[in-house]
Protein backbone atom coordinates (compact mmCIF):
# COMPACT_ATOMS: atom_id res chain seq x y z
CA UNK A 1 0.00 0.00 0.00
CA UNK A 2 2.69 2.41 0.95
CA UNK A 3 4.28 1.87 -2.74
CA UNK A 4 0.92 3.39 -4.19
CA UNK A 5 0.02 5.62 -1.46
CA UNK A 6 2.67 8.84 -3.54
CA UNK A 7 1.09 7.85 -6.60
CA UNK A 8 -2.12 8.65 -5.20
CA UNK A 9 -0.82 11.55 -4.12
CA UNK A 10 0.52 12.85 -6.89
CA UNK A 11 -3.02 11.87 -8.82
CA UNK A 12 -4.67 14.09 -6.43
CA UNK A 13 -2.67 16.94 -6.35
CA UNK A 14 -2.57 16.84 -10.39
CA UNK A 15 -6.76 16.64 -10.31
CA UNK A 16 -6.59 19.38 -7.87
CA UNK A 17 -4.61 21.54 -9.70
CA UNK A 18 -6.41 20.51 -12.81
CA UNK A 19 -9.94 21.29 -11.61
CA UNK A 20 -8.59 24.91 -10.37
CA UNK A 21 -7.52 26.00 -13.06
CA UNK A 22 -11.01 25.24 -15.07
CA UNK A 23 -12.56 27.03 -12.07
CA UNK A 24 -10.12 30.19 -12.47
CA UNK A 25 -10.97 30.70 -16.29
CA UNK A 26 -14.69 29.66 -15.72
CA UNK A 27 -14.90 32.45 -12.92
CA UNK A 28 -13.17 35.34 -15.10
CA UNK A 29 -16.23 38.26 -15.92
CA UNK A 30 -15.22 40.48 -19.00
CA UNK A 31 -16.46 43.95 -18.53
CA UNK A 32 -18.87 45.10 -21.13
CA UNK A 33 -17.40 47.15 -23.77
CA UNK A 34 -20.06 49.62 -23.57
CA UNK A 35 -17.92 50.75 -19.67
CA UNK A 36 -15.17 51.80 -21.95
CA UNK A 37 -16.98 52.99 -25.09
CA UNK A 38 -20.43 54.80 -24.13
CA UNK A 39 -23.30 55.08 -26.12
CA UNK A 40 -25.40 58.17 -25.27
CA UNK A 41 -27.17 60.84 -27.35
CA UNK A 42 -25.87 64.32 -26.74
CA UNK A 43 -22.43 63.04 -25.03
CA UNK A 44 -19.55 65.09 -26.30
CA UNK A 45 -15.61 64.63 -26.01
CA UNK A 46 -13.28 67.04 -26.92
CA UNK A 47 -9.57 66.29 -27.93
CA UNK A 48 -6.71 68.37 -28.71
CA UNK A 49 -5.09 66.74 -31.95
CA UNK A 50 -1.65 67.51 -33.54
CA UNK A 51 -1.67 66.36 -37.37
CA UNK A 52 0.67 66.01 -38.81
CA UNK A 53 1.59 66.31 -42.66
CA UNK A 54 4.02 66.18 -45.94
CA UNK A 55 3.79 69.47 -47.93
CA UNK A 56 6.06 71.15 -50.99
CA UNK A 57 5.92 67.75 -52.44
CA UNK A 58 6.62 65.70 -49.57
CA UNK A 59 9.82 68.11 -48.56
CA UNK A 60 8.80 69.76 -45.72
CA UNK A 61 6.98 68.57 -42.20
CA UNK A 62 4.19 70.52 -40.51
CA UNK A 63 2.32 69.62 -37.44
CA UNK A 64 -1.10 71.73 -37.46
CA UNK A 65 -2.90 71.78 -34.16
CA UNK A 66 -6.68 72.30 -32.86
CA UNK A 67 -9.22 71.04 -30.77
CA UNK A 68 -11.86 68.52 -32.16
CA UNK A 69 -15.33 67.70 -30.52
CA UNK A 70 -17.13 64.32 -31.05
CA UNK A 71 -20.50 64.63 -30.39
CA UNK A 72 -22.64 61.24 -30.47
CA UNK A 73 -25.66 62.68 -32.20
CA UNK A 74 -28.87 59.86 -32.10
CA UNK A 75 -29.67 56.33 -33.39
CA UNK A 76 -29.54 55.17 -36.84
CA UNK A 77 -30.15 51.98 -38.76
CA UNK A 78 -26.98 51.60 -41.40
CA UNK A 79 -26.54 49.78 -44.18
CA UNK A 80 -26.49 46.45 -43.07
CA UNK A 81 -29.46 47.36 -40.57
CA UNK A 82 -28.18 47.32 -37.47
CA UNK A 83 -28.46 50.16 -34.99
CA UNK A 84 -25.61 52.72 -35.40
CA UNK A 85 -24.83 55.74 -33.62
CA UNK A 86 -23.93 59.12 -35.51
CA UNK A 87 -21.09 60.81 -34.14
CA UNK A 88 -20.52 64.01 -35.81
CA UNK A 89 -16.97 66.02 -35.29
CA UNK A 90 -16.55 69.21 -34.98
CA UNK A 91 -12.73 71.53 -35.36
CA UNK A 92 -11.75 74.65 -33.86
CA UNK A 93 -8.66 76.58 -32.98
CA UNK A 94 -6.23 74.85 -29.77
CA UNK A 95 -7.11 78.08 -27.81
CA UNK A 96 -10.55 77.33 -28.02
CA UNK A 97 -11.71 81.34 -29.30
CA UNK A 98 -13.15 80.40 -32.11
CA UNK A 99 -16.55 78.81 -33.13
CA UNK A 100 -16.61 75.09 -33.67
CA UNK A 101 -16.76 74.21 -37.69
CA UNK A 102 -18.45 70.98 -38.71
CA UNK A 103 -15.76 68.81 -39.97
CA UNK A 104 -17.93 65.42 -40.84
CA UNK A 105 -19.43 62.64 -39.34
CA UNK A 106 -18.48 58.24 -38.69
CA UNK A 107 -20.49 55.79 -37.39
CA UNK A 108 -20.32 53.43 -34.14
CA UNK A 109 -21.81 50.33 -34.12
CA UNK A 110 -22.00 47.73 -30.93
CA UNK A 111 -22.68 44.71 -31.28
CA UNK A 112 -22.91 42.02 -28.92
CA UNK A 113 -19.24 40.66 -28.74
CA UNK A 114 -17.01 43.77 -30.43
CA UNK A 115 -17.86 47.76 -31.55
CA UNK A 116 -17.12 48.99 -35.34
CA UNK A 117 -16.60 52.48 -36.35
CA UNK A 118 -17.21 53.14 -40.01
CA UNK A 119 -15.22 56.49 -40.93
CA UNK A 120 -14.43 57.38 -44.06
CA UNK A 121 -16.19 54.33 -45.44
CA UNK A 122 -13.59 52.60 -44.11
CA UNK A 123 -15.05 49.79 -41.50
CA UNK A 124 -12.92 48.64 -38.55
CA UNK A 125 -13.17 46.41 -35.36
CA UNK A 126 -12.32 48.88 -32.37
CA UNK A 127 -13.07 46.86 -29.14
CA UNK A 128 -13.63 43.24 -28.54
CA UNK A 129 -15.08 41.15 -26.12
CA UNK A 130 -13.20 39.97 -23.45
CA UNK A 131 -11.68 42.89 -22.43
CA UNK A 132 -8.54 40.76 -21.04
CA UNK A 133 -4.82 41.20 -21.08
CA UNK A 134 -3.65 39.93 -24.59
CA UNK A 135 -6.84 38.99 -26.34
CA UNK A 136 -6.02 39.68 -29.77
CA UNK A 137 -8.52 39.83 -32.68
CA UNK A 138 -8.06 40.81 -36.63
CA UNK A 139 -9.57 44.70 -36.02
CA UNK A 140 -9.08 45.66 -39.86
CA UNK A 141 -10.96 42.30 -41.83
CA UNK A 142 -12.98 44.43 -43.36
CA UNK A 143 -10.88 47.06 -45.10
CA UNK A 144 -10.04 46.31 -48.72
CA UNK A 145 -6.52 46.06 -50.31
CA UNK A 146 -4.98 49.12 -49.96
CA UNK A 147 -7.49 50.92 -48.19
CA UNK A 148 -5.34 54.70 -48.58
CA UNK A 149 -4.09 54.08 -52.15
CA UNK A 150 -6.38 56.63 -53.33
CA UNK A 151 -4.81 59.36 -51.33
CA UNK A 152 -0.94 58.11 -50.69
CA UNK A 153 1.37 56.15 -52.35
CA UNK A 154 3.05 54.31 -49.62
CA UNK A 155 3.36 50.89 -48.56
CA UNK A 156 1.62 51.02 -45.07
CA UNK A 157 -1.47 49.83 -45.98
CA UNK A 158 -0.37 46.74 -47.65
CA UNK A 159 -1.69 43.61 -45.64
CA UNK A 160 -3.92 46.11 -43.40
CA UNK A 161 -6.67 43.78 -43.01
CA UNK A 162 -3.83 41.30 -41.13
CA UNK A 163 -2.97 43.46 -38.49
CA UNK A 164 -3.55 41.68 -34.86
CA UNK A 165 -4.87 44.04 -32.34
CA UNK A 166 -4.26 43.10 -28.75
CA UNK A 167 -4.84 44.50 -25.32
CA UNK A 168 -1.73 45.36 -24.00
CA UNK A 169 -2.65 44.71 -20.16
CA UNK A 170 -5.40 44.98 -18.08
CA UNK A 171 -6.88 48.89 -17.44
CA UNK A 172 -4.68 50.71 -15.70
CA UNK A 173 -3.79 54.45 -15.37
CA UNK A 174 -2.31 56.59 -18.00
CA UNK A 175 -1.04 60.00 -18.39
CA UNK A 176 -0.42 62.45 -21.22
CA UNK A 177 -0.45 66.15 -22.23
CA UNK A 178 -0.47 67.11 -18.46
CA UNK A 179 -3.95 65.22 -18.55
CA UNK A 180 -4.13 61.96 -15.60
CA UNK A 181 -6.63 59.31 -16.88
CA UNK A 182 -7.94 56.16 -14.72
CA UNK A 183 -9.16 52.26 -15.53
CA UNK A 184 -7.76 52.49 -19.03
CA UNK A 185 -7.41 49.95 -21.58
CA UNK A 186 -4.61 49.94 -24.75
CA UNK A 187 -5.69 49.06 -27.82
CA UNK A 188 -2.11 47.79 -29.97
CA UNK A 189 -2.67 47.46 -33.08
CA UNK A 190 0.34 47.89 -35.08
CA UNK A 191 4.35 49.16 -34.38
CA UNK A 192 6.67 48.97 -37.09
CA UNK A 193 9.53 50.79 -38.36
CA UNK A 194 12.70 50.77 -40.61
CA UNK A 195 15.43 53.22 -40.16
CA UNK A 196 13.15 55.70 -38.18
CA UNK A 197 14.61 58.17 -36.81
CA UNK A 198 16.33 58.29 -40.27
CA UNK A 199 20.35 57.53 -39.93
CA UNK A 200 21.00 57.13 -43.37
CA UNK A 201 18.87 59.20 -45.10
CA UNK A 202 20.29 57.14 -48.85
CA UNK A 203 18.18 54.58 -47.51
CA UNK A 204 14.30 53.65 -47.55
CA UNK A 205 12.64 54.33 -44.28
CA UNK A 206 8.95 53.83 -43.05
CA UNK A 207 6.50 53.75 -40.24
CA UNK A 208 3.53 52.45 -39.18
CA UNK A 209 1.82 52.97 -35.90
CA UNK A 210 -1.27 52.84 -34.43
CA UNK A 211 -2.36 52.40 -30.45
CA UNK A 212 -6.25 53.53 -28.98
CA UNK A 213 -6.74 53.81 -25.23
CA UNK A 214 -9.70 53.95 -23.92
CA UNK A 215 -11.12 55.03 -20.36
CA UNK A 216 -13.63 53.37 -18.18
CA UNK A 217 -16.99 55.66 -18.38
CA UNK A 218 -15.70 58.20 -20.73
CA UNK A 219 -14.24 56.47 -23.93
CA UNK A 220 -11.92 56.77 -26.24
CA UNK A 221 -9.09 59.12 -24.16
CA UNK A 222 -5.79 58.86 -26.60
CA UNK A 223 -5.65 58.49 -30.07
CA UNK A 224 -1.83 57.68 -32.12
CA UNK A 225 -2.19 56.93 -35.62
CA UNK A 226 0.84 57.18 -38.27
CA UNK A 227 1.57 55.87 -41.06
CA UNK A 228 4.11 57.15 -43.67
CA UNK A 229 6.97 56.62 -46.07
CA UNK A 230 10.12 58.01 -47.01
CA UNK A 231 11.92 57.40 -50.12
CA UNK A 232 15.40 58.70 -50.91
CA UNK A 233 14.95 59.47 -54.62
CA UNK A 234 18.36 59.33 -55.71
CA UNK A 235 19.22 60.76 -58.97
CA UNK A 236 15.06 62.18 -58.61
CA UNK A 237 13.81 66.07 -59.21
CA UNK A 238 13.92 67.32 -55.60
CA UNK A 239 15.44 65.09 -54.10
CA UNK A 240 14.09 62.88 -50.67
CA UNK A 241 10.81 63.38 -50.30
CA UNK A 242 7.82 61.24 -47.40
CA UNK A 243 4.35 60.57 -48.10
CA UNK A 244 1.78 59.87 -45.64
CA UNK A 245 0.23 60.87 -42.21
CA UNK A 246 0.08 60.94 -38.50
CA UNK A 247 -2.24 62.15 -35.53
CA UNK A 248 -1.81 62.20 -32.56
CA UNK A 249 -4.74 63.53 -30.16
CA UNK A 250 -5.85 63.21 -25.95
CA UNK A 251 -8.95 63.69 -24.40
CA UNK A 252 -9.21 67.82 -22.60
CA UNK A 253 -12.90 67.66 -21.75
CA UNK A 254 -15.96 65.46 -21.72
CA UNK A 255 -19.39 65.22 -20.25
Amino acid sequence: MRIFYPVRLCLLAFSSIALFSCNEKESFTSAPLSDYLPLTARKFIIYRLDSMVFTNFGRSTEVHKYQVKDLIDTMITDNLGRSSYRVYRFLRDTAGTQPWQPAGSYFITPLADQVEVVEDNLRFIKMHLPLRNGFSWKGNKYLPADPYGPLFNFSNDDSMEDWDYYYDGDAGSFSYGGFNYADVFSVEQIDESFNVPITTPTAYAAKSRSVEKYSKNIGLIYREYELWEYQPNPGGAGGPYKTGFGITMWMVDHN
